[in-house]
C-alpha cells in the first residue's frame, strides 16, 4: 500500500462526485453509466481509506489522554488493534481488478455434439442463467435463438445487465462461464436407459457496446435481413426484421431478432459485433503480453472442458478449481454463488500471488 496511490485515488474519488453531480453529464446516458461505474467502484477504497485516517488520528488522541487518564488506554490498545486490519483490507482494494468486471456481458449458448440432447442441455444451461440473474436482480434480454425440435437451443444470445451501475457487476460473475459444460444423464431419446455424455459450449464476454474501442469498416461486413422464427422454424414476424451481420476479416458472425424494427436490431448487432471484437483484441493482446500464459479460470477458449454436470449423482465438479457439490439440481434453478465463489476466490489469489 502507498499512500501516493491512495491520494489518487482519494482525489479521483472527489473529481467523479463533481462531475456526476453536474445535470449535463446524464444529458448523455453512456457517459454517465460509465462514471457512476467508475464511481462504484472506487468507493470501498475511498471508505476505508477514511475510516483508517480517522482511526489513527483516534489513537494518537486516545494516547495522549491515557498518558494523562489510564481509562484510555483500552481504547488506544482496540485501535492499535484494528489499524493493522484496515491497512490489509486497503492494500487488498489496491491491488488492480480486472477492468471490466463493472460491465454488463454478452452470454452465448451453442449445441455441441450430442444432437437433440445437447440442444436440451444448452436449454438448460439457459435457464440456469436466467435464473442466476433474476436472483441476482439484473435485467436479461434474449437477442437471438434458434430453438431445436424438443425444446431446447440449437444457438441462444443473450443480453444480461446490471440494473444499476456497481463495481462488481454481471461480468464479475459470468466471465468465469466461458468453456465447454458437459453433461452425463440418460437422455429423455434414450429408450435403453444408458447414460450419455454430451456438451454444449458457452461463450461469455463483457457487453462494452458504444464503448468499444474499435473501429469497423462497413466495407468489412455482410448484412442480411431475414424473418425471425421460433421452434422448428416457424416464422414469427412478417417482415423482414432480423439481421445477420458478418464480420469478413474474423469470421465472426452476430444476428439479433428480437427487436422490434430490422433498424434496431441492427444497431444492437452491431453493439454486440464491437464487444466481440473488442474482447478479441484485449485476449490477443493478453496472450502476446504473458507469452501465451493462460490464466487458471479467465479462459473463453470453447475447446476447454470446464465443468461437468453429472445428472445421476446430482453432482457438479468444476475442474479448474477443484470445486464439487452434489446439489446440481439447485445449481441449474440458479443457485450459482457457490460456485461463482469458488472462482472468485482462486482470481484473488492469483492476483495477489501475481
Amino acid at each position: 500500500m502507498t499512500a501516493p496511490a491512495v491520494e489518487a485515488v482519494l482525489a479521483e474519488h472527489a473529481e467523479l462526485e463533481l462531475r456526476l453531480a453536474d445535470p449535463s453529464v446524464h444529458a448523455d446516458p453512456a457517459t454517465a453509466r460509465k462514471l457512476g461505474r467508475r464511481y462504484s467502484e472506487i468507493g470501498p477504497i475511498v471508505a476505508v481509506a477514511q475510516e483508517l485516517s480517522s482511526a489513527r488520528a483516534d489513537l494518537g488522541t486516545a494516547r495522549e489522554l491515557a498518558a494523562e487518564d489510564p481509562s484510555f488506554a483500552a481504547e488506544a490498545d482496540e485501535l492499535a488493534e484494528r489499524i493493522p486490519a484496515l491497512e490489509r483490507r486497503l492494500s487488498e482494494l489496491l491491488v488492480p481488478r480486472d477492468p471490466h468486471d463493472g460491465d454488463d456481458v454478452i452470454l452465448e449458448i451453442k449445441s455441441g455434439e450430442g444432437g437433440e440432447e445437447s440442444a436440451l442441455f444448452a436449454g438448460d444451461l439457459a435457464r440456469m442463467y436466467l435464473r442466476y440473474a433474476e436472483r441476482r436482480g439484473w435485467s436479461t434480454q434474449i437477442m437471438d435463438s434458434v430453438p431445436s425440435d424438443l425444446g431446447g437451443y440449437k444457438d441462444l444470445t443473450v443480453s444480461v445487465r446490471s440494473r444499476e451501475p456497481v463495481a462488481d457487476g454481471v461480468w464479475s460473475a459470468l466471465k468465469f462461464e466461458g468453456g465447454v459444460h458437459r453433461v452425463q444423464r440418460v437422455p429423455v431419446t434414450e429408450s435403453q436407459g444408458r447414460i450419455h455424455t454430451s456438451a454444449a459450449g458457452v461463450l461469455v464476454y463483457p457487453d462494452t457496446g458504444e464503448d468499444a474501442e474499435v473501429e469497423i469498416d462497413e466495407n468489412d461486413l455482410r448484412v442480411d435481413v431475414f424473418r425471425s422464427s421460433g421452434h422448428g422454424g416457424q416464422s414469427v414476424n412478417t417482415t423482414d426484421s432480423a439481421v445477420r451481420i458478418t464480420h469478413l476479416p474474423t469470421g465472426i458472425v452476430v444476428s439479433c431478432q428480437n427487436e422490434r424494427s430490422q433498424l434496431q436490431n441492427r444497431a444492437r448487432a452491431m453493439e454486440v459485433l464491437r464487444s466481440r471484437l473488442q474482447a478479441l483484441a484485449e485476449e490477443e493482446a493478453a496472450a502476446k503480453a504473458s507469452d501465451q500464459r493462460r490464466s487458471q479460470v479467465r479462459t473463453v477458449d470453447r475447446s476447454e472442458r470446464i465443468r461437468t454436470y453429472n445428472f445421476p449423482e446430482n453432482r457438479i465438479s468444476d475442474h479448474r478449481v477443484g470445486y464439487k457439490s452434489h446439489n446440481l439440481s439447485s445449481v441449474l434453478d440458479g443457485d450459482l454463488d457457490a460456485v461463482v465463489g469458488a472462482l472468485q476466490s482462486a482470481e484473488r489469489t492469483e492476483t495477489v500471488g501475481k
